[in-house]
């Protein structure tokens, strides 16, 4: 893959000037250390950015009763661009570990309750790391529809018999009672889920506008067979806003937009070259994402944006966690071999972003350029962390470097694409 065009920018000269800020949203263990690594050697020293900065780790969360998230979230709406550093979802194992008040929720889901919009994971190709899925030569990017269904699901464990029913009561109306099952004796278990028609609508326009950015062919899979009227609604409110809204810049674009059942689109998947946007409910996506990112070589080299519906605001961040077991060798004072690309594709999604809200290409060269120094570091120079290089099928190790040895390379090249 070759490297971008040198810029003729120098680093002793005045710093890339970033027109509009972006937030900056902290996080936990080992990638809130490998982050602040990350902005001191690739951030600051060429950008003249305003960070409006927000501390998601889990303690401040719990010191600030979880409004920190909110202010974060409303800071996003503002500005158009959030970049997120992975943060702890607690558990109840957490709330002992870090003494906390209560158990806290995910930030991630009230960020993207203020944003709405879908999630869209890609997979960064890197020619040197093998892919599983030997066939698959351009990205596959996953929407998911972040919201409801499993996610805001209401459950019950039924320990003897009786009848279970479903209960809507339409405003200013009657009940309306929805027979489910009898349990015998020996009970069972209950589920109720949902979703809204706003949420749908604003997952397909958010669809179709990505589809259409990226000048890839979109796909939306439902079981509508089995749930013919919960995924047939999301099959329809799709159908229609494409038809009335999109299908003209589709076609101008060469682009299709189709429908296919969840089982037929995982096999088409697996035997297609990639270049395509797949649009997927909350649970399908959560697995499908992490299913392609496997198959693309790493979780590591996966990027994540959340996206409103107009497409005008976005958060980016890593698609993996905090690395827990890591952060314990390195509270042990040893160093890890952590793949930080992930991260540092946080920061130059987001600045990509921002560059063309504002018009300011420069930020967009910087932070392509930035992209390709991650690349090229491992697919030119072959210096690559443990997970890559077990990708590979190395797994003696020489064959890998540490964290900071990987930045440091990654450092060097950003140099050279930057006269100094």
């Amino acid at each position: 893959m070759s490297s971008p065009n040198p810029s003729t920018r120098c680093l002793n000269s005045n710093k890339i000037k970033v027109k509009n800020p972006v937030v900056e949203l902290d996080g936990d263990e080992l990638m809130r250390v490998i982050w602040k690594d990350i902005k001191n050697r690739f951030i600051y020293p060429y950008l003249d950015i305003d960070i409006k900065y927000y501390d998601l780790g889990l303690p401040f969360r719990d010191e600030t009763n979880n409004q920190v998230v909110q202010d974060a979230a409303e800071a996003i709406k503002q500005y158009s661009v959030g970049i997120k550093c992975a943060t702890i979802t607690a558990d109840e194992d957490r709330v002992k570990e870090f003494n906390l008040k209560q158990l806290w929720p995910s930030p991630n889901i009230a960020i993207r309750s203020a944003i709405g919009g879908t999630i869209f994971r890609e997979p960064l190709i890197i020619p040197r790391i093998p892919r599983l899925v030997q066939g698959w030569q351009k990205p596959i990017i996953i929407g998911r529809h972040a919201f409801g269904d499993q996610y805001r699901a209401k459950e019950r464990v039924l320990d003897t018999a009786g009848k279970l029913e479903m209960v809507f009561t339409p405003e200013g109306g009657e009940p309306e009672v929805v027979e489910v099952h009898n349990f015998s004796q020996r009970g069972g278990v209950g589920l109720a889920q949902y979703n809204t028609t706003e949420s749908i609508e604003e997952f397909a326009h958010s669809s179709f506008a990505f589809a259409l950015s990226k000048k890839m062919p979109l796909f939306f899979s439902t079981k509508n067979t089995v749930l013919k009227k919960y995924d047939g609604r999301f099959k329809n409110i799709f159908q229609h806003l494409y038809e009335e809204n999109y299908q003209e810049d589709f076609e101008a674009a060469g682009i299709t937009y189709e429908h296919r059942l969840i089982d037929d689109m995982v096999a088409q998947m697996i035997k297609s070259e990639g270049g395509i946007v797949m649009a997927l409910k909350n649970y399908d996506g959560d697995i499908q994402s992490d299913i392609v990112a496997q198959g693309f070589g790493s979780l590591g080299l996966m990027t994540s944006i959340l996206v409103s519906p107009d497409g005008r605001t976005c958060m980016t961040e890593a698609a993996h966690g905090t690395v827990t077991r890591h952060y314990r060798e390195y509270q042990k004072g040893n160093e890890t071999s952590t793949n930080p690309v992930a991260s540092i594709f946080a920061w130059t999604r987001g600045l990509i972003k921002r560059g063309e809200l504002d018009g300011t290409q420069d930020v967009v060269k910087f932070a392509k350029a930035l992209e390709q120094a991650c690349i090229d570091a491992v697919d030119v120079d072959g210096i690559m962390t443990k997970d890559l290089a077990y990708a590979c099928g190395k797994s003696d190790p020489s064959s890998w470097v540490m964290t900071n040895a990987y930045l440091t390379a990654v450092e060097k090249r950003l140099k050279t694409y930057f006269e100094p």
